[in-house]
């Protein structure tokens, strides 16, 4: 019976490894079995932490890709603020530098102390706007441009060019590329 049990022994420990061909016995198909699981765990851990390292390094390209467009357009707006803030000023001080000029021409008849005070104002305005990078609208016989005149009177005149500014009635102001103010003008059809 020694014999038979030990027969037993003998043919489980034994196995034929049909893959490789060759016999194993079950401590070495133990061995192999557990270097397969820990084989296959360390594989599920590298693709886990290769995924996490997907996952956060997708998500640092987003964040900085958002920071550098942030970056952009609060400059933008930071310039967009400065010109808004500009022409919000120019708007509540140009009607005074109109009627300064108005009061100049009509002051030039007059030869008093008034005519030169209202002068040397008019000429403080002027060296305030070349400050501020605010330059004239060039109108009188200019060929007529939407983008920097506003027509308000339109005139039939067979001598002029057409859509030619005869006489500039309010001036218009610049500044770089913006326009504050287009000039009011009379234009020829």
């Amino acid at each position: 019976m020694t014999d038979n049990i030990n027969n037993n022994i003998d043919e489980e420990s034994v196995e034929y490894d049909e893959i490789s061909g060759s016999e194993s016995t079950t401590e070495e198909i133990g061995k192999s079995g557990e270097e397969e699981i820990s084989d296959e765990k360390t594989q599920e851990e590298t693709d886990t932490l290769q995924k996490k390292y997907d996952e956060l390094y997708d998500k640092y390209l987003r964040v900085s890709a958002e920071y550098e467009n942030f970056r952009k357009r609060t400059a933008k707006e930071k310039v967009n603020i400065y010109f808004e803030a500009t022409v919000d000023v120019m708007n509540t001080i140009l009607p005074v530098m109109d009627n300064i000029e108005r009061a100049v021409q009509f002051a030039e008849t007059d030869n008093n102390k008034v005519s030169e005070g209202l002068k040397m104002v008019h000429s403080q305005f002027i060296n305030s706007f070349e400050k501020l990078g605010i330059e004239e609208i060039q109108a009188q016989w200019e060929k007529f441009n939407p983008e920097y005149h506003n027509a308000v009177f339109h005139e039939q005149d067979k001598t002029q060019p057409d859509n030619t500014v005869i006489d500039v009635l309010q001036k218009g102001y610049i500044k770089g590329e913006k326009v504050i103010r287009p000039a009011m003008v009379k234009v020829v059809n």
